[in-house]
């Protein structure tokens, strides 16, 4: 299995777990706002791990995709803000809380799966 892949599901899972373990603290609206900010995370996170791989042992393609994938999900969190807030929906400090939340716990398991897949097999993703 791909790190790629392996971090796709690995991400899935913890994302659930995550999701699971805040359930019963919120409310409807705070519910909608998370499901909304794991459907936002985890596509930006897996395609930023997917340019990572694919540049590994290449420095400034590893760099640039390092930056870049930072950027994307600081320019995702600022435009989530903005709609969220401009829309006054209940669910606004729920999501926005969850997809900050999101994306740590997502960076952190970056080198996790990334560690695991040999230099070179990141090629075919």
């Amino acid at each position: 299995m791909s790190a790629s892949v392996r971090y796709g599901a690995s991400s899935v899972a913890l994302i659930g777990l995550l999701t699971l373990g805040l359930w019963p603290f919120l409310d409807a609206a705070g519910r909608v706002g998370v499901l909304v900010a794991a459907a936002v995370a985890i596509p930006i996170q897996v395609g930023a791990f997917v340019a990572l791989v694919r540049y590994r042992g290449e420095v400034r393609g590893f760099m640039a995709a390092w930056a870049g994938g930072m950027a994307i999900r600081a320019a995702a969190l600022l435009v989530v803000a903005i709609l969220v807030i401009r829309s006054g929906s209940a669910s606004a400090i729920p999501m926005l809380l969850a997809l900050a939340g999101f994306f740590f716990a997502l960076l952190l398991l970056e080198p996790v799966c990334f560690k695991a897949d040999p230099p070179g097999h990141g090629k075919a993703v």
